[in-house]
């Protein structure tokens, strides 16, 4: 059988998923059109954005993770949403926050290994506008997306 695992794992973590509304009605006791009505008011509303899979990162060739703290230069910080923008591009960083605060971004990486990671590291201090990260490795993460792992 062919293995297309790989484009699986992109079509899921683009939002490809849908709630399985039989085992919610199933699990609130309520009936399957009450919950298909209330997901579609709530997906309406822009309450909810989209679905997606949790992942054991590990198995997906993705375990390694670190949270990148980021200070941009007084030009950059004027405007952080250009410079936060282009880096959501980049396909191993799955979450880019703006604080408030000592640091201007937060980003959260997930790469195969830190060879990986470095390559990525060195093309995001490359752009203008960053003047300085730390690194935080994340060493087991017991709980993502509310999920309990």
């Amino acid at each position: 059988m062919k293995n297309i695992r790989p484009k699986l794992i992109k079509l899921f973590k683009e939002g490809y998923c849908t709630p399985q509304i039989a085992r919610i009605a199933k699990t609130t006791n309520e009936p399957s059109a009450t919950i298909h009505y209330n997901i579609k008011k709530l997906e309406k509303e822009g309450a909810i954005k989209t679905y997606k899979a949790v992942f054991d990162y590990k198995k997906i060739d993705e375990g390694f993770c670190v949270y990148v703290l980021i200070k941009l230069t007084a030009r950059a910080g004027s405007d952080p949403d250009t410079i936060a923008g282009k880096l959501t591009k980049y396909k191993e960083i799955e979450s880019v926050d703006l604080l408030a605060g000592v640091w201007d971004l937060v980003l959260k990486v997930r790469t195969k290994d830190q060879d990986e990671y470095y390559e990525l590291l060195k093309s995001i201090l490359a752009r203008e506008g960053i003047k300085e990260s730390t690194s935080l490795i994340s060493l087991k993460q017991l709980k993502t997306e509310f999920i309990q792992l």
